[in-house]
């Protein structure tokens, strides 16, 4: 009798694109959530509602039962669900953005000099200081408020959306004779400067904030120039602002 089963080379396989299981794990991460609680209540076993209670608590990083006194009330169940589901709006709205921007970029022609990255619902934008600054100045080139009006014309569209500016250096001091104290002025004063500059363009104060971190949470070995170069750096960090 003939083999019905029918075999593939490995070569003959073909890539599948794995993006939807970010997505999977998220929806799968809610339904987890919701299956938790409907069994809970479905039985009157104390101990085992607080275990599940606990459970959900700690998925979203809230404190145990176990260190609460008193039972587990109905309201407190659903700012659990509540919180839940907002967790999940705003993974899914930060998707979206980042989505956007990516084809942004592309239509724009960025790519090489704007670089984004999306962790745990942070968006992440980073521009080389050396695109916006000429060597040891913390003043703004004509190129660099170019590459920036190029931004703005993509946050504008993004009310939702707080940004934090941070600037960065390497590990190298300013030189002798610099009108500098050290690395931490130099990267507070670039953030703030490009900060202010977003704000002459019409974006809200009240989104934005400047944090200068000098040589902290290097990209690379500050080793060779290149990786020094890579790490003097400009991030605009996106955080879903929740009243909207």
């Amino acid at each position: 009798m003939a083999d019905d089963s029918t075999e593939f080379d490995d070569d003959e396989e073909m890539e599948v694109p794995n993006e939807w299981l970010t997505t999977l794990s998220d929806m799968s991460m809610l339904l987890m959530t919701f299956f938790i609680l409907l069994f809970s209540m479905s039985s009157l076993d104390t101990h085992k509602f607080t275990e599940s209670i606990n459970a959900v608590r700690n998925a979203l990083g809230g404190e145990s039962t176990a260190t609460m006194s008193g039972p587990v009330s109905t309201k407190e169940m659903s700012t659990l669900i509540e919180q839940a589901r907002l967790k999940q709006r705003i993974l899914g709205e930060q998707h979206r953005v980042f989505d956007q921007f990516r084809s942004y970029v592309s239509d724009k022609g960025l790519q090489g000099v704007v670089a984004a990255t999306l962790e745990a619902g942070k968006i992440t934008i980073t521009l080389p200081a050396g695109v916006l600054f000429a060597k040891d100045s913390v003043d703004l080139s004509a190129s660099g408020k170019d590459q920036l009006k190029k931004l703005f014309d993509f946050l504008i569209k993004t009310p939702g959306e707080r940004i934090n500016i941070r600037g960065f250096t390497d590990d190298q001091p300013p030189g002798p004779g610099s009108r500098f104290r050290d690395n931490w002025e130099i990267s507070s004063l670039r953030a703030v400067s490009v900060l202010r500059f977003m704000l002459s363009l019409g974006l809200s104060p009240n989104r934005l904030t400047a944090t200068g971190l000098a040589d902290l949470e290097p990209l690379y070995p500050n080793t060779t120039p290149e990786h020094r170069a890579k790490n003097q750096r400009v991030e605009f960090a996106l955080e879903r602002w929740i009243g909207e």
